[in-house]
């Protein structure tokens, strides 16, 4: 009952935005309306910027603890100024007529990101999948595929990363499977009495673990995919195909044994940054940083980002994505969303505009900050 009044509460005054003035900042923790008045509906999202109009796609929402799971797909919104946003529909539907389907209603399907490839003029979306009913135990990545910017588009395949490749980075003495069935590899975090490596030698077959990821095209035109792997344990940076549909099976590990979840990377003057969060689930917890002149490492890991006031839970959010913002020298932007697992449409954002001192990223709590 609680939840519903929540709910009603939360969308029957929104009308009042619907002919408000222009946004000129971001209104972290608050209701973000597009030109409708409704609440912005695109969690753990991303950008893609085609034609100087920036293309948000973020997980969309439903009351409760079923929001938690796909219900409806991934949204679509477009903006020029990156505060004013326009509802462009779900540009990837979930399917509710096979309930075998890797994206059926109700599986999990989390931070969606968007890349444009010039060679075969699509547009490819990534995504982590938990298949229907297994927890987070099918460890998947999506891909789906679009003619169009805002879609609709069509999913194209879904499964582990690198089966059968070693990193790059594994030293040659390193490289043998596991003996045995390997009973201390039953639980999902570091025993005493095994090796940093055996859940990648674990999952050498089957193909390794995807979960929190994004994606990042660097200055070449090469695109990566960077997700947790081992169990939320390490970092994995994988190299994709040509068409971006795939990898290629050239990727590393990085921050090992460091457990890492909500990826976001960039690159400024040459070198690589990339911020993080602990793996303390829907709560927030003190972000990470590092750089890199490399984009497979070695990584040099840096200080929380987050600075001031409540640093240690990185202002109540989770990092998302790393957005250079065009037309702005050396202006990038920070995207976290923070969290409400109990009512999950009412999801909040904040968007904080990084600052650098040396190579150490800063963000700081200003509320209602611009860019």
């Amino acid at each position: 009952m609680f939840q519903k009044l929540l709910f009603f509460t939360l969308f029957a005054g929104l009308a009042q935005f619907a002919n408000a003035a222009p946004i000129e900042a971001f209104p972290n923790g608050e209701i973000w309306p597009d030109q409708n008045g409704v609440h912005i509906n695109a969690h753990g999202g991303g950008i893609l910027v085609k034609d100087s109009t920036y293309y948000w796609f973020g997980e969309h929402k439903i009351e409760g603890d079923a929001g938690n799971y796909a219900q409806v797909g991934v949204h679509c919104y477009s903006s020029t100024d990156l505060y004013n946003w326009k509802d462009e529909g779900i540009a990837l539907s979930v399917v509710t007529d096979s309930p075998t389907h890797p994206i059926t209603k109700g599986c999990i399907l989390e931070r969606p990101k968007v890349i444009f490839n010039p060679k075969t003029q699509k547009y490819v979306m990534w995504f982590h999948l938990e298949l229907k009913g297994r927890g987070y135990s099918s460890a998947y990545s999506g891909v789906a595929v679009s003619n169009t910017v805002t879609g609709p588009y069509t999913f194209h395949h879904a499964g582990r990363a690198n089966p059968g490749v070693w990193p790059i980075n594994l030293p040659d003495s390193e490289k043998s499977l596991l003996e045995g069935k390997a009973p201390h590899l039953t639980g999902s975090f570091f025993h005493k009495d095994m090796s940093a490596n055996d859940f990648l030698k674990r999952d050498f077959k089957q193909g390794q673990m995807q979960r929190d990821m994004t994606l990042f095209v660097d200055d070449d035109g090469k695109a990566y995919h960077i997700f947790s792997s081992e169990e939320n344990g390490t970092t994995h940076i994988a190299q994709l195909t040509d068409d971006f549909l795939n990898h290629n099976g050239v990727y590393a590990r990085v921050f090992v044994g460091r457990f890492m979840e909500a990826p976001a990377i960039a690159k400024r003057n040459g070198k690589y940054y990339f911020v993080a969060s602990g793996c303390t689930g829907w709560a927030p917890n003190a972000g990470r940083s590092a750089v890199a002149d490399n984009i497979f490492g070695p990584w040099k890991e840096l200080k929380n980002p987050f600075m001031g006031k409540d640093a240690h839970i990185s202002f109540g959010a989770q990092s998302t994505f790393f957005l250079k913002v065009q037309g702005k020298e050396d202006t990038y932007l920070l995207l976290s969303d923070m969290w409400r697992p109990k009512n999950a449409i009412d999801g909040r954002y904040l968007w904080l505009p990084v600052k650098f001192e040396g190579d150490q990223i800063v963000l700081k709590n200003v509320k209602n900050p611009k860019y």
